[in-house]
């Protein structure tokens, strides 16, 4: 018991560590190409909350905070000056506040702080005077690395650690022919083909029929198809090969459409083994993860709904669903805690860690602020509205200021953690299990 406790807590700190990592990565994707296009960052912090280190190194504070949930730069000039800002310092006066709304007041701390990012209007090193293109690089170059990451992580995980798959070497043999409905060997049921004929544990199937095979699959698509004819099959055992003829004995199973049809059976069962991949089969699945993953964000507020009604009526979750950190922390303990061998855990691992990088890399390119992908669409509306004016021949427009939608970010805050609460509310209190 003390033993799985201790693996469920060390799986959950291997998570803590691998978001830590992934969040790190993100904004390493930002701060680089910021530096390298000359923008002033001021801060890189790991993490929300009281910071635990920092060290300032040239212009630029890097640090980690004590809650792992998140991360940001300080770049310079993220907004152009305000308006009220440039009117104080063309009059050589301190700009004050104004009066307003609560909105009104939110867009004017927002201009505030960014202007205290600022050194002067001449001050070329800042987000802002960048060009639409670079802007756009920089905002995306976060999550681009939380794609990387994950393609790395499912490179190591299928091509490294391999994929679990079902290899044609014998395990188990099954001592008779099952009678429909039935697992178990009645007194007067006919031996298991397979056994009649002398396999053992431990050989390996090469060919069946002159077909060479190299998966379970394979054996098993032709003795399926083959009830009651001889086959020949070629088997390995201690590195020498020998023919055995055997005759799959016929059972009824349901087919694709429902109905019921006859089938070969021999009665052996496959051993379970880690076959590497090629190289491009973690790209590949990264790809194929991505599809998968904007289904869920596109759906999110429908899916947190069904996730907090389970929650209350004690339903069973879509294991499909979305989940909080929280939830990614339970898995990852349950992963470590499972009575299974230590690959199978450290597979587990890679893969539930490369499947959130890839959940960060599509919900951060959502294009509301303040996600990333809200900042690359005020770039790309201000490239547009620049073309626009080249065009047409008409004086360059203003740059874009989008701390008027400051108001719009406040309703998206409020709506992300709104979701998360109850997102880890429903991880705490009825979560999804690979246990059952």
């Amino acid at each position: 018991m003390r033993v799985t406790v201790l693996a469920f807590i060390i799986g959950i700190l291997l998570m803590v560590v691998g978001l830590a990592v992934s969040i790190a990565l993100h904004e390493l994707g930002h701060l680089w190409p910021a530096k390298k296009f000359g923008v002033r960052v001021g801060q890189y912090m790991i993490g929300f909350g009281p910071t635990l280190w920092s060290k300032r190194r040239g212009e630029t504070q890097y640090g980690v905070k004590a809650i792992p949930l998140g991360g940001y730069i300080s770049m310079a000039g993220m907004y152009p000056p305000s308006p009220k800002e440039l009117a104080a310092e063309a009059a050589g006066t301190q700009n004050g506040r104004a009066g307003g709304g609560f909105f009104a007041t939110m867009v004017q701390d927002a201009r505030s702080a960014n202007d205290e990012t600022l050194e002067g209007r001449d001050d070329d090193r800042v987000f802002y005077k960048l060009p639409v293109w670079k802007r756009v690089v920089i905002m995306l170059g976060g999550p681009i690395m939380n794609f990387l990451f994950a393609i790395v992580l499912f490179t190591i995980l299928f091509s490294g650690v391999g994929l679990q798959t079902a290899v044609p070497t014998v395990s188990q043999l099954s001592e008779c022919v099952p009678v429909a409905g039935t697992s178990e060997c009645a007194a007067d049921a006919a031996p298991a083909p397979a056994a009649a004929a002398g396999l053992e544990p431990g050989d390996t199937i090469v060919s069946v029929d002159g077909t060479p095979v190299s998966t379970f699959d394979e054996v098993s698509e032709l003795v399926q198809a083959s009830p009651g004819s001889p086959l020949s099959l070629v088997v390995a055992r201690d590195g020498v090969e020998r023919t055995v003829t055997v005759t799959p004995a016929t059972i009824q199973a349901a087919g694709e459409d429902g109905a019921t049809q006859d089938i070969g059976f021999l009665g052996i069962r496959p051993t379970a083994e880690y076959v590497r991949q090629p190289i491009w089969v973690g790209a590949q699945t990264a790809v194929e993860n991505v599809g998968a993953v904007a289904n869920v964000i596109w759906q999110l507020p429908v899916k947190v709904y069904d996730t907090a009604v389970d929650l209350f009526t004690g339903q069973e979750r879509d294991p499909d669903g979305p989940l909080s950190v929280v939830g990614a922390g339970i898995l990852s303990g349950q992963v470590a805690s499972v009575d299974a061998p230590i690959l199978n855990r450290v597979a587990g691992f890679l893969g539930l860690l490369a499947s959130l990088n890839i959940a960060l890399f599509v919900f951060n390119l959502v294009p509301l602020l303040p996600l990333d992908g809200g900042h690359v669409v005020v770039a790309l509306w201000e490239g547009i509205k620049r073309t626009w004016a080249k065009v047409f021949r008409r004086p360059p427009p203003k740059p874009v200021d989008a701390t008027k939608l400051v108001p719009l970010t406040f309703v998206v805050v409020i709506a992300l953690i709104v979701m998360g609460a109850v997102l880890i509310l429903a991880d705490l209190f009825n979560p999804v299990s690979i246990l059952n």
